[in-house]
Formats: structure tokens, C-alpha cells, sequence
């Protein structure tokens, strides 16, 4: 099963990848890398206000400890000059101290003034990257710009693109729906002249098998009629041989 799960991930991947592909905008990952490191180079200034912030306060509190060593050094010496030399010793202790503690600050702000000049050179440099990658962004997006503009118009040029492709399609369609009608037509045309249809007029009047039917019986009794009516004219039949046939050119009643 470890492989069967190892193949799983890897379609998985390839698929998110591919979708991620089809999604991604050259130009808005292009100006969101841009806006990133915009949001870096702004902490590095912060972190330059800090450092700055930081060595003007120790400044601050060395200027006021060079101030307290200066009264200090005045204060044992008024003590010696009026004969109090514990209070001499007392304030050359507290005056060393303040000399201690200024050396010190001393040292903290240099180092803060190293840290400085390192940030103000990182800033420097990284401004002078972005401002390089903001061009390159730039030239970038105008070359993808111009590069999908000329594969859509080639696309439509050529016809392969999706709208195009759609549009060919339907063009087919048509096209093969016109050839159908035309072969229909011609079917029906020529059924039309073979008298495979029938009299549309005489359909519309009515006529149908009953209609046909009436029609025969009605002739029938007309030739019904019409032969009494011979006889009557002719005569009932001797049987002999002296009469007339039909087609002789005989009148009825007539002598030979």
C-alpha cells in the first residue's frame, strides 16, 4: 500500500499543480514578490529607528553621568580642601563607580553604532535590489502582455482558440444541418415527380376510401339505368338472326 499512496500523492500534486499553473497571473505574482519585499526593506528601517532610538538614549545617560562624575570630582576635592577626607573618599568611590558604569555605555553605544551602519548598508543594497527587481517586474509584464496578446491574435488569426473553436463548430453544424435539408428536399422533390404522393387538393376535398366507394356504386346504377333503358328502346330479343349487332351501322327498327 506504501506505493499505491505514493502514486496517489503524486497525481494529487501534479493536478494541484497543473490547476495552480492554469490559475496563476505572471503579473500578480510578480507585484505580490514586489509588495514582500517592499514590507522587508520597511522592517529594516524600523529596525534602524529602533537601533537609532536606543544608542540616543544610552547617549542621554551617558551625558549624565559624565555631568555626576564632574560633581563628583568637584565634591572630593571641596571635602579634602575643608578637612573631610571620608566624605572625599566617599564621593572619588561614587565618582569611580560613575566612570565604570559611563565606560560601559560607552562601549553599548558603539556597538549600536556598528549595528547601525551594518542596517543603513543592508538597506542600501536591498533598496537598490528592488529597484532593480521593480524594472525587471516591469519589462516582465509588459513582455507577457505582449506575448498573450499576440497568441490571441494569432489564435483568432488561425482559429484555435476556444471562442474560435466554438464559433468553427457551429459553422459545422450548420453546415451539415444546410447539406441535410438540401438532400431532403431533393428526396422529396423526386418522390414528388415519381407520383409517390397523392393528389394534396384531392386529400384536402375529402376524398378517401369511402368517398371512392360511393362513387363506384353510383356509376354502377347509372349503368344499370342507362342498359333498361336500351332494352326498352331495342325491344325484348327474338332470338333470331335478322337483328342488327352493335357496331353494324343499323338503326333500331329498321327493315333489311
Amino acid at each position: 500500500m506504501p506505493g499505491l499512496a505514493g502514486r496517489m500523492s503524486t497525481v494529487i500534486k501534479a493536478k494541484v499543480s497543473r490547476l495552480l499553473d492554469r490559475a496563476e497571473d505572471p503579473g500578480e505574482t510578480l507585484d505580490y514578490g514586489y509588495q514582500k519585499q517592499l514590507e522587508l526593506l520597511q522592517n529594516v528601517k524600523k529596525g534602524i529607528a529602533d537601533v537609532v532610538t536606543s544608542k540616543k538614549r544610552l547617549q542621554m545617560q551617558s551625558d549624565k553621568l559624565e555631568q555626576s562624575v564632574a560633581k563628583l570630582d568637584t565634591q572630593a576635592r571641596q571635602a579634602l580642601a575643608a578637612g573631610r577626607e571620608d566624605l572625599a573618599r566617599t564621593a572619588l568611590e561614587r565618582k569611580t563607580l560613575a566612570q565604570n558604569e559611563l565606560q560601559t555605555l560607552d562601549q553599548q553605544v558603539v556597538e549600536l553604532e556598528r549595528q547601525q551602519e551594518q542596517l543603513t548598508d543592508n538597506e542600501k543594497k536591498m533598496q537598490a535590489k528592488i529597484e532593480t527587481f521593480r524594472t525587471k517586474k516591469e519589462v516582465i509584464k509588459a513582455q507577457y502582455s505582449a506575448a498573450e496578446a499576440q497568441v490571441r491574435i494569432s489564435e483568432a488569426a488561425n482559429g484555435v482558440g476556444e471562442q474560435m473553436a466554438d464559433l468553427g463548430l457551429a459553422i459545422q453544424r450548420a453546415e451539415e444541418k444546410t447539406e441535410n435539408m438540401k438532400a431532403r428536399a431533393s428526396a422529396v422533390d423526386e418522390l414528388e415527380k415519381a407520383g409517390t404522393f397523392e393528389d394534396l387538393s384531392a386529400l384536402g376535398s375529402g376524398s378517401d376510401d369511402i368517398d371512392r366507394e360511393l362513387a363506384q356504386l353510383s356509376a354502377g346504377t347509372q349503368v344499370d339505368a342507362e342498359l333498361e333503358k336500351m332494352k326498352a328502346e331495342v325491344g325484348p330479343g327474338s332470338g333470331g338472326g335478322d337483328k342488327p349487332a352493335i357496331g353494324q351501322g343499323g338503326a333500331p327498327g329498321a327493315t333489311q
